[in-house]
């Protein structure tokens, strides 16, 4: 076993135990696989995604964000727009920010929430969705047009983690210790960085 209940829970203190104990084998199973096998692997996969699901807790993007929140983190999508009209509006604010990029149609297509992020790194666009499913599933234009089933199950969920991490080669990045650009990677940006960093040196001591 890679990562134990007990590290798990080290590691994530402020969830719960129940949660943890639901993601041991799965976590273990799916990092043994796609060769997240050491330390710098480990640590920079487990901050990463406790960092994106709040400790395992949250697999559902939700942008519940105040109008001055949203400036601070989408300020290029807010550029001249009054952000008022979207505050506390999570899927007006997500058909916005993901507007026209990663294969999502315009603001009044509703791709941006249709597609917004899911799994523990917040698999988010169509475009990333629709690979997804067609490296992975037979069925896949059904799962395409039905979003949601990635937070069906706790194991397709990951899948959706180990699918992104494995096919913009994390690994690598991780090897190098290279936090930073995963970050990039990930998030698009380097939102929540100083966490990332500290959650990654916390646990590379322990695993």
């Amino acid at each position: 076993m890679l990562v134990s209940f007990d590290q798990l829970n080290e590691f994530f203190e402020d969830t719960d135990e129940e949660i943890i104990q639901q993601y041991v084998q799965p976590l273990n199973d799916v990092m043994e696989f796609y060769e997240i096998n050491n330390k710098q692997r480990i640590a920079m996969f487990l901050a990463q995604v406790g960092h994106e699901s709040g400790g395992l807790t949250t697999i559902k993007e939700n942008l519940n964000y105040s109008a001055d929140r949203l400036k601070v983190i989408f300020p290029k999508y807010f550029k001249g727009v009054d952000p008022s009209g979207y505050a506390r509006n999570p899927e007006k604010i997500a058909n916005r920010v993901y507007a026209n990029r990663m294969g999502n149609g315009p603001e009044e297509s509703g791709d941006g929430w249709r597609y917004r992020g899911r799994g523990p790194i917040q698999l988010t666009g169509k475009a990333n969705y629709t690979k997804f499913a067609q490296e992975m599933f037979d069925d896949w234009q059904n799962l395409v047009e039905h979003p949601d089933w990635v937070t069906e199950d706790k194991d397709f969920a990951l899948m959706s983690a180990i699918w992104f991490w494995n096919s913009h080669n994390l690994n690598h990045y991780a090897d190098i210790g290279d936090l930073k650009q995963m970050t990039k990677i990930i998030n698009g940006g380097y939102l929540g960085l100083e966490e990332r960093q500290n959650l990654y040196n916390t646990i590379i001591q322990y695993v």
